[in-house]
């Protein structure tokens, strides 16, 4: 019999089916301390929670039987997932039961932008009957720009499309033939910034969705185009939509986020006029709290019964004799992946994955799931981890390819990291460990180099002609950019050639520009290794 303590208010419909199993027993408990909470947990093999109860190192160490702590939420922010590893808890999440939630939450703000609902409800609860300041506009007919086309982005393009709304998307991993698939034109940022009537976000916050609508954006969009963001705070540049907003150039703005929740008192968007906000409020329905109750549960359940599961935040239990084997592999996997990634331009719809030599006759799963998430962690942030990371790449529709060979090109062990994307980009990344001298990388398309995964990298591909070097050490030095290292791969004398240089902090992008500009140089990429 297992016994699952709940700490957190949580409704008994959510519970019902942990409630109802014939072999878990459950107790509510909610409003503990610490020390209580660390006094009883050891005799539950589970404990669920909301965003109430922290879940400490203390009380983690003090859970002698706990198998799974399940979040009935999407953030595990109040859960110490590190201790949970150690002690090999399972920590699970609830990621998909609020998605409709936010969805319908991002629709009634647009529709509440379009018509100016909370400033003429405000007006005529006041005793002021104004029928002309508040003159709205349809939703048919209209574009809507949808930036992240994950769950919550594709539901809010399938509604808009059933008001006569015509559909422009973004999204990382959106490729021709999921666009075509969910009956929306596949645009980049630019296009949906220009032509776009509504934009709303459905992003993660990352270093590069980080305002990613600021001023140079709202000089080109059209004039009098509304803008929503019920994702996170911060993909928008708030004060310079402020600005845009009172040039002229967007009519008005919803916004369920903000940069820093709870806001300043003086923030301009709560006395402006033509600006709607709510106090995230995107996931606060009744039935997303009981769905994610009901998700978190199930996976509960499956845990406890020792049966497949998903959603889970940390890692799973490996087999030590398989763990001893793979761990040395696992940063060198995730940077391979997160160079790849770096040096794509299109939407991924394959990573492939080969192990060569000493790795191809062990169970590489737990390493496969270290290089996903290196691919997407550009676009997801802290949203990807290395449970969750395979159940992302299929739902963006991205197919993981795994092949072994005892064959390594003379290499103890080498991985090799290929990946495809829209229309024909192709982007190989190899490396090895070697010994003596740790990670590696041997291989950068079809060139061979030798140089460490780390820091802040430049790609150049160019072509082989005397002087190249010099042009590029003379332009990096006169911008205060320093080598630290650098590697020439070329296959033939004179021919197509690529440079990969290790440099002591990051390259403005005007130098990038410069190095591509340099005679017989084709690209100059930068890719940073964490």
């Amino acid at each position: 019999m297992f016994k699952v303590l709940v700490s957190d208010p949580i409704s008994d419909l959510g519970i019902q089916q942990l409630m109802d199993a014939s072999d878990v027993v459950v107790d509510k408990k909610t409003g503990l301390s610490e020390d209580e909470l660390i006094a009883i947990i050891g005799e539950y093999d589970g404990l669920l929670v909301r965003s109430q109860t922290t879940v400490t190192e203390k009380i983690i160490a003090a859970g002698t039987n706990l198998k799974v702590i399940g979040r009935a939420g999407v953030g595990v922010d109040n859960i110490k997932l590190e201790a949970a590893t150690q002690r090999g808890v399972v920590v699970i999440n609830a990621p998909d039961g609020n998605t409709i939630t936010t969805c319908e939450h991002a629709f009634a703000m647009m529709m509440a932008l379009a018509r100016h609902i909370p400033q003429a409800y405000a007006k005529t609860i006041n005793g002021v009957w104004d029928r002309k300041t508040f003159l709205g506009v349809e939703l048919r007919g209209k574009t809507l720009g949808v930036l992240g086309m994950g769950r919550i982005g594709s539901e809010v393009a399938k509604r808009a499309k059933a008001f006569g709304m015509s559909i422009l998307a973004y999204d990382p991993f959106l490729t021709a033939d999921r666009a075509e698939k969910l009956e929306v034109k596949l645009a980049s940022v630019d296009d949906i910034v220009r032509g776009a009537d509504f934009i709303t976000v459905h992003t993660p916050l990352t270093p590069e969705t980080r305002h990613m609508i600021s001023r140079p954006q709202f000089e080109v969009m059209k004039k009098g185009m509304r803008i929503v963001n019920c994702a996170r705070g911060g993909v928008i540049d708030e004060m310079a939509l402020v600005e845009a907003i009172d040039s002229g150039i967007v009519a008005g703005a919803a916004f369920d986020v903000f940069e820093k929740e709870p806001p300043q008192a003086d923030h301009p968007f709560l006395s402006h006029p033509k600006i709607i906000v709510t106090p995230h409020l995107g996931a606060s329905t009744v039935e997303a709290q009981e769905n994610v109750a009901i998700d978190v549960s199930e996976q509960v359940l499956h845990i406890l019964r020792n049966e497949p599961f998903i959603n889970a935040v940390n890692i799973p239990p490996v087999a030590p004799s398989v763990m001893n084997k793979l761990q040395p592999y696992f940063t060198l996997g995730e940077k391979l992946g997160s160079f790849a990634t770096q040096l794509t331009h299109g939407a991924i719809s394959e990573i492939n994955v080969e192990y060569a030599g000493d790795l191809s006759d062990v169970d590489t799963q737990p390493l496969t799931r270290y290089i996903v998430k290196g691919v997407l962690s550009r676009h997801f942030a802290g949203d990807v981890n290395i449970v969750n990371s395979m159940h992302l790449a299929k739902t963006r529709d991205v197919n993981v390819v795994v092949t072994k060979s005892p064959k390594t090109k003379g290499f103890t062990n080498l991985i090799t990291v290929t990946l495809k994307a829209d229309p024909d980009e192709v982007r190989l990344v190899a490396g090895t460990l070697l010994q003596g001298y740790g990670e590696r990388i041997v291989q950068v398309n079809n060139f061979p180099v030798d140089i460490a995964p780390e820091g802040n990298q430049i790609l150049i591909s160019h072509n082989d002609k005397p002087g190249i070097i010099g042009l590029v050490g003379t332009l990096l030095g006169e911008n205060d950019v320093n080598i630290a290292s650098m590697q020439v791969g070329r296959k033939i004398v004179g021919g197509a050639a690529i440079m990969l240089l290790t440099v002591d902090k990051a390259v403005p992008q005007d130098v990038l520009v410069k190095l591509a500009g340099l005679p017989e140089i084709n690209t100059a990429e930068e890719v940073i290794l964490l």
